[in-house]
């Protein structure tokens, strides 16, 4: 099944000329200083982590497996506490906690409910909260159809293929429109085609609705694709070795057979492979 992400607020929309990354030269939305973790086992997965994300940015955190990414997505989201250093987000009101539905988290698995509907995986989130009214159900038939699944409303995850259980995965995170989504190696399980589709809804998405993102990845072509910038992680313990802005045009239908494209792979290539071998004395 093939479907794309159909815009769910026509209003936030962008010029397909415009610069995305001129146009995210603002305030960050996401501020780490100094962030390192060291778990109880004695085990130092990050270390002197240095990295701002800016409002309406998609930035893709790109490393070896192992080097730390999903445990500063974690710390990001506010499911894990730095060891030391500091995170901050700047969402909602100023001065005031995260509310609820600020921040989109789609895992590495889709993390569904194999006893409930694809519907009712998606209102999920409003379930948690104890609202689930008309407008509610609205909203979560707005994100089905916007990843591509009106007429699978009722269906079961284990009627649905890898990659329709990651479109679900993706609009429950979508549902409460969320000011940051992180993504967690979303697509590493999933055949080329379906990722390279998937590739492509989501940078769709990222167009039109414009959410800041912040994408772990271990592809460099995947992370090329997406990406107005990509930060490279060394080999565990992880701290971030590279900065690399991605001045690709939008949209980027057919960016892959293009020579810039060849070439910024190519450096960013070159930036992972110093980071792997990167060690700290």
């Amino acid at each position: 099944m093939r479907g794309g992400f159909e815009r769910m607020d026509p209003t936030r929309t962008i010029s397909p000329s415009s610069n995305p990354r001129r146009e995210t030269e603002a305030e960050p939305i996401v501020e780490l200083h100094g962030v390192g973790k060291r778990f109880a086992s004695g085990l130092e997965a990050l270390d002197g982590i240095d990295l701002n994300v800016a409002r309406g940015e998609f930035l893709s955190v790109l490393g070896p497996s192992g080097c730390g990414k999903s445990t500063l997505l974690r710390i990001v989201a506010g499911l894990s506490e730095p060891t030391h250093g500091t995170c901050r987000l700047a969402l909602g009101e100023p001065d005031k906690p995260v509310a609820a539905g600020r921040i989109g988290f789609v895992f590495q698995d889709p993390t569904l409910m194999p006893w409930s509907t694809v519907t009712a995986n998606v209102e999920l989130p409003f379930r948690l909260a104890g609202r689930v009214g008309a407008e509610e159900r609205e909203r979560a038939q707005s994100a089905l159809r916007a990843v591509g699944l009106a007429g699978f409303e009722r269906a079961y995850p284990h009627q649905l293929s890898g990659g329709m259980r990651m479109r679900v995965s993706i609009a429950r995170a979508l549902v409460t429109d969320p000011e940051l989504l992180l993504l967690d190696e979303p697509f590493a399980a999933l055949d080329e085609i379906t990722r390279f589709a998937l590739n492509d809804d989501l940078l769709h998405l990222w167009e039109t609705r414009r959410p800041t993102v912040l994408f772990v990845t271990h592809s460099v072509f995947e992370s090329v694709y997406l990406s107005t910038r990509i930060a490279v992680m060394s080999a565990r313990p992880g701290h971030i070795v590279a900065d690399l802005a991605v001045d690709l045009p939008h949209p980027r239908a057919g960016a892959r057979t293009t020579p810039s494209y060849g070439a910024i792979c190519e450096r960013v290539s070159r930036s992972l492979g110093l980071a792997m071998s990167d060690t700290r004395t």
